[in-house]
């Protein structure tokens, strides 16, 4: 049986890979979970976030609804970005938090993510006794009855504690800065734009409605193209793009070029290697980023780790080597002194800080990272196991490792979110890299498809 939460929590399609009744069941088995491990004589709470998806209704009331059932409370925030939950599960005190969102994933789909009371992912460990819980052990709870149920509260303005501390994070004021801000349709709607404006920047917000029919559609971080075009006309000096549930964020130069994670990562730790305040001079990525932000800081003495793809992963690693930056190239990026995940605004905000305090352009600073050519193909197949042992498929691979040499690399990685089976080559020929990547997806679609 497939395990239920992927490397982002429990994903599927509303109403049909994820539906009312799994919710109902998740709430039950989590808020049973935390209930057991509350101290005695204290009831649980858990907080619940939302983005703006069509779907996220029926989920929140279905969630509410199991976890109040086993006698815990629940708090809804509302809309609210994946990082505000997290921050507030260490200023509310909650037993636990819940993000209802699919990230940057299509309008179709949603999500339930569960955090500890101290902001921080669920552990492999403790999904897998909610899992065990939900599977194997609802019928048998014992469920109150009168007072023992829990109640459903609503805490909407806790976004502005996330609003404040957002704002007090920041040092210097962004006046003299234009900046265009891609909101995706999504949970930043209206909370980005605000918090830029109230920076003191001119903001030219795009896609800032709460519209969850038209979320990441041709929109936000995983399509920039009308962010890139609007930062141009407009003169601006750079444009920031945030997925769904804001916890990822794409920046444009003031020439329209896109700065993706790694660039924004080199931005900003060279500058916090300047201010003597990268912990241990180093960073954390993973083996998607690119070679040239390794190069970037080895030019600087200082160190790169490299982790297995996944935010999880990466802040494994923060918290194992004792640092403070780290990230993916999707723009998935973790100021681990600031909140416990990737946070969009967070990111967008210490990057602006780096130019408003150097002066310098958002091109000249990216430019500090040669990027290398990567070539990204996703297959879209119907078994993603099982591929790493298909001899078909590893000689395939071995091929193309033998052409590359030692001037680049080819991996291949499943999806933990979506049916997809991920080939990525790097090197300094685009057209070798094309060729080998082009040729490893056709063994894989033959083979898993």
């Amino acid at each position: 049986m497939a395990r239920l939460f992927g490397t982002d929590g429990v994903r599927g399609i509303a109403n049909r890979g994820l539906t009312a009744e799994m919710a109902f069941g998740l709430g039950q088995a989590a808020g049973y979970y935390f209930k057991e491990k509350a101290p005695a004589g204290q009831r649980a709470k858990i907080i619940i976030g939302k983005d703006t998806r069509v779907s996220g209704d029926m989920l929140e009331a279905s969630l509410a609804a199991g976890i109040t059932s086993v006698g815990v409370d629940a708090v809804k925030l509302g809309i609210i970005p994946t990082p505000g939950v997290a921050f507030l599960c260490r200023t509310m005190q909650p037993a636990a938090g819940v993000m209802i969102s699919a990230s940057h994933n299509p309008v179709e789909d949603n999500g339930i993510k569960f955090f500890d009371n101290e902001g921080f992912k669920l552990t492999d460990a403790t999904e897998d006794e909610i899992e065990t819980i939900y599977r194997h052990q609802l019928n048998a709870i014992e469920l109150p009855l009168g007072v023992g149920i829990g109640r459903i509260n609503d805490s909407y303005e806790s976004v502005k504690q996330y609003e404040e501390y957002l704002v007090s994070s920041i040092p210097i004021s962004f006046k003299g800065l234009r900046i265009v801000v891609d909101c995706g349709f999504g949970a930043a709607y209206d909370l980005a734009p605000r918090i830029l404006q109230r920076l003191g920047a001119e903001v030219i917000p795009l896609h800032a409605i709460n519209d969850g029919s038209r979320i990441n559609v041709k929109c936000g971080s995983t399509h920039p193209s009308l962010l890139q075009k609007e930062v141009v006309a407009s003169g601006a000096h750079i444009g920031i793009a945030h997925d769904g549930d804001a916890d990822r964020v794409i920046a444009v130069d003031e020439k329209g070029q896109l700065v993706d994670g790694d660039q924004i990562i080199t931005v900003c730790g060279l500058e916090l290697l300047r201010r003597g305040e990268l912990r241990n001079n180093k960073v954390a990525v993973t083996v998607y980023s690119n070679l040239g932000l390794i190069q970037a800081f080895k030019k600087q003495q200082a160190g790169v780790v490299v982790t297995a793809n996944g935010d999880r992963y990466v802040l494994e690693a923060l918290r194992k080597y004792n640092l403070v930056l780290g990230g993916e190239q999707s723009g998935h990026i973790i100021f681990l002194e600031k909140n416990t995940t990737g946070d969009g605004i967070m990111t967008a905000l210490q990057l602006i800080s780096v130019l408003a305090g150097t002066r310098k352009s958002l091109s000249e600073l990216a430019s500090q990272m040669a990027r290398f050519p990567q070539i990204l193909e996703n297959v879209r197949v119907s078994k993603k196991d099982g591929w790493d042992v298909n001899p078909r498929i590893k000689e395939e691979l071995v091929k193309a490792e033998q052409e590359l040499q030692a001037e680049g690399r080819i991996f291949v990685r499943a999806s933990g979110t979506e049916p997809l089976i991920r080939v990525m080559a790097e090197g300094p020929d685009e057209s070798i890299l094309k060729k080998l990547v082009a040729e490893v997806a056709a063994v894989i679609q033959r083979e898993q498809g």
